[in-house]
Parts: C-alpha cells; structure tokens; sequence
C-alpha cells in the first residue's frame, strides 16, 4: 500500500469512477439516436462495492459477469489466461504448451467461474446486455486477462455499446482494452503499477456474501 493511496477504498472509489461515467454519457447524447439503457455488470467480488454506487447514480441495474484466472497448479499469482462461467476463453502468452494442460487448466477455472455463478444467481437481476450500454467494472486491473474474456462474453450478447471501467490500470495495458471495447474510462495509470491493492487505503477481501448484498441493494432503485 502507497502512504498515500489513490482511493480511501472500493466505495469511494466506486463513486469517483460513477461520476465520469455520467458526464461521458453525457457527453455522449447527441451521437446516440436514442439514449441506450444502462446496466452494470461488475467482477465478482471486488467489483461489486465498486459497481454498486455507479449502478444507484445511473438507477440501472446491477449485475456480475463471472471470470475466472486460468493458473498453474504451482503457481497461482500466474495468469496464463482467462475463462467465463459461459465459455469465453482468452490466453496469455503464459499459455501451456500441450492441449492436455491447458484443457486440465481451463476446466478447473471454468468450474470455478460455474460455482460463482450459482453462487449469485437468486440475486441477480433479470436482464440482458442486448441492445444496452454495457458498463464493465472492476476494482482494477492488473494484467486484464478477466476483463477481457469478460467483455468478449459480453460483447458476444450485441449491447449497444460496451465500456470498460476501473479505478487504476496499467497504461500498457490502455491499448488492448481499447481493441475489446467502444469506450475504455480508467481513473489512474500509475507507474510502477504492482498489484491493485496497493492503491487502496483499505483492500480486505469482498466476502460472498457481503458481494450478494450489493447485488440485493438495487431493490432501492429499481
């Protein structure tokens, strides 16, 4: 953690994030024939308290997009791709060399990502990414593998437009988000970038539950 960090935590900075999107929205309306309906679809978990205040400014709903990090059984900070609950597969240059390893690979993280997915799923808002502006958040990103097979599933679903959004990302990773997207909207780029965590004043882990309740808090608005 930086003495001084760039957010207090994953809620504070869940509403600095919520209030460039609105003005890039704003920004927007007069090259949109119409002003497409929004939805948040956020990373579980450390998405969600981030994805939560954007949701309340937009009054859309809120909802998870599961991605998992595909990683080696001996080393699992390495991220040697990424897969969905659905399917969406994306690799690193880190790939496995044999097809055995990485089909071993992928269906332990593709199991994982199904887990989740029942997990949230009574908490989950009836929706679909078709024909909405799409805004996909998380609480960073480090080396993008989730949020790009994330967004691929998602673009798969024809939304109208598709957003990537965090609070802190590395620059060099600016260009391959841009190619997945029609809007990439990054608070900080900071250099030397690490890990997310060191970003944040306060970064405990988003518990199950704790995730299910932001989903639950839509109720509100909706």
């Amino acid at each position: 953690m930086l003495l001084n960090p760039l957010f207090h935590d994953r809620a504070s900075a869940g509403e600095k994030l919520g209030q460039v999107i609105v003005s890039e929205i704003a920004k927007c309306l007069s090259s949109w024939e119409k002003k497409p309906q929004p939805i948040v679809y956020a990373l579980p978990r450390g998405g969600l308290p981030i994805g939560l205040p954007i949701a309340r400014l937009l009054q859309c709903p809120l909802d998870v997009i599961i991605s998992k990090k595909i990683t080696h059984p001996d080393n699992h900070e390495l991220a040697l791709g990424a897969v969905t609950a659905s399917g969406e597969v994306i690799w690193s240059k880190y790939k496995p060399r044999t097809l055995g390893e990485q089909i071993n690979m992928l269906e332990v993280a593709q199991a994982k990502a199904e887990k989740q997915l029942r997990d949230f799923a009574p908490a989950r808002p009836s929706v679909s990414p078709q024909g909405v502006l799409v805004i996909l958040v998380d609480d960073g990103i480090a080396t993008g593998m989730t949020m790009l097979a994330a967004a691929q599933a998602l673009r798969a679903q024809s939304p109208q437009e598709l957003w990537i959004c965090a609070p802190v990302a590395p620059l060099e990773i600016m260009s391959l988000l841009q190619q997945e997207c029609d809007r990439v909207i990054i608070l900080e780029t900071p250099n030397p970038f690490y890990s997310v965590s060191r970003f944040y004043g306060e970064f405990s882990q988003v518990e199950t539950e704790d995730a299910i309740a932001c989903l639950k808090q839509q109720n509100q608005w909706l």
